[in-house]
C-alpha cells in the first residue's frame, strides 16, 4: 500500500505501459484519474481496477490541448478532493528521417509528447502544492539518450521531455513536488508494433532484433515499468528528483 491515500492521475492509462500503470498504483492504494483518447481502453482500464476492488475514473482527454489537460485535473479534484501523483505516460509514435517529417508530423509528436506533459504540470501544480506536495514521473525513453534510425522527432520529442523533466525538477523543489522521469527500453506494447509497420520489416526478424539489443535478451514488460514509475511516484524514493530511471534491459549500457 505505497500509494495509500493518494490519487494519481495517469495520461495514457489506456493500454500499454499506462495501463500497468494504472493497475499497480491502484493495486498499492491509489485512486487513479485516467486520461486518454482512447475511450474505448480508458473504460476497460477503469473495469480492470474497480474488479480488484481498486477506485479509478476515466476522462476523455487529448493532452495536447490544453483545455482538455486542465479539465483532466479538474475531475480529479472534483472526483477525490486532491492531486498527489501526476504521470505523463501520454505518447505520439512519430517517425521518419528529417526530410520526410512533414509539419502536421512535428504538431502532433511534439504536441503530445512535450506539450502535453507541460500543460498536466501546469494545471497539477495548485493542487499538488495545497496537498503539500507531491510526485511528477514523466515516461521518458532510452530514445531519450540515444541516435536511432529514422527516428528523428520521437528522439528529438523525448530528448526534450528528459530535459524538461530536470528543470521542473529545479523549480518544483521548493514546493516539495518531485519530478523525475522512469526511460524503458524495448518494451513489448501496442506501440512496438506500430514501429514495426513504420519500418516494414517482417514481424519474426524485427522482434528478434529488438529483443537481442540488449543483456538480458528479450522484451521488457509493461508492469516491469510501472514498477519503476511506482517507486518515483512513493515516499520510497523521496531524495530523488531531476532523474532518469533507466529501464532497458541494459540496452543503454553496451
Amino acid at each position: 500500500m505505497r500509494l495509500e491515500n493518494k490519487v494519481a492521475i495517469v495520461t495514457g492509462g489506456a493500454a500499454g505501459i499506462g495501463r500497468a500503470i494504472c493497475e499497480v498504483f491502484a493495486k498499492e492504494g491509489a485512486k487513479v484519474v485516467i486520461g486518454d483518447i482512447d475511450a474505448d481502453g480508458g473504460r476497460e482500464t477503469v473495469r480492470l481496477i474497480e474488479g480488484e476492488g481498486g477506485s479509478a475514473v476515466f476522462v476523455p482527454t487529448n493532452v495536447s490541448q490544453e483545455s482538455k489537460a486542465k479539465a483532466l485535473v479538474e475531475k480529479a479534484v472534483s472526483e477525490y478532493g486532491a492531486v498527489n501523483v501526476l504521470v505523463n505516460d501520454a505518447a505520439a509514435f512519430v517517425f521518419g528521417k528529417i526530410q520526410d517529417v512533414t509539419d502536421s508530423d512535428w504538431q502532433r509528436v511534439l504536441g503530445v509528447n512535450v506539450l502535453g506533459p507541460s500543460y498536466m504540470v501546469k494545471h497539477a501544480l495548485e493542487p499538488m502544492r495545497a496537498a503539500g506536495g507531491g510526485s511528477i514521473v514523466n515516461i521518458a525513453s532510452v530514445s531519450s539518450f540515444v541516435a536511432q534510425p529514422a527516428f528523428v522527432p520521437y528522439n528529438t520529442s523525448k530528448g526534450a521531455l528528459l530535459q524538461l523533466t530536470r528543470c521542473l525538477a529545479m523549480d518544483l523543489a521548493p514546493h516539495n513536488i518531485r519530478v523525475n522521469c522512469v526511460c524503458p527500453g524495448a518494451i513489448l506494447t501496442q506501440a512496438t508494433e506500430q514501429h514495426r509497420q513504420f519500418t516494414g520489416e517482417d514481424r519474426e526478424k524485427f522482434l528478434s532484433e529488438a529483443a537481442n539489443s540488449n543483456f538480458l535478451k528479450r522484451f521488457g514488460q509493461p508492469k516491469e515499468i510501472a514498477y519503476g514509475a511506482l517507486f518515483l511516484a512513493s515516499d520510497e524514493s523521496s531524495f530523488m528528483t531531476g532523474q532518469p530511471l533507466i529501464i532497458d534491459g541494459g540496452a543503454t549500457a553496451q
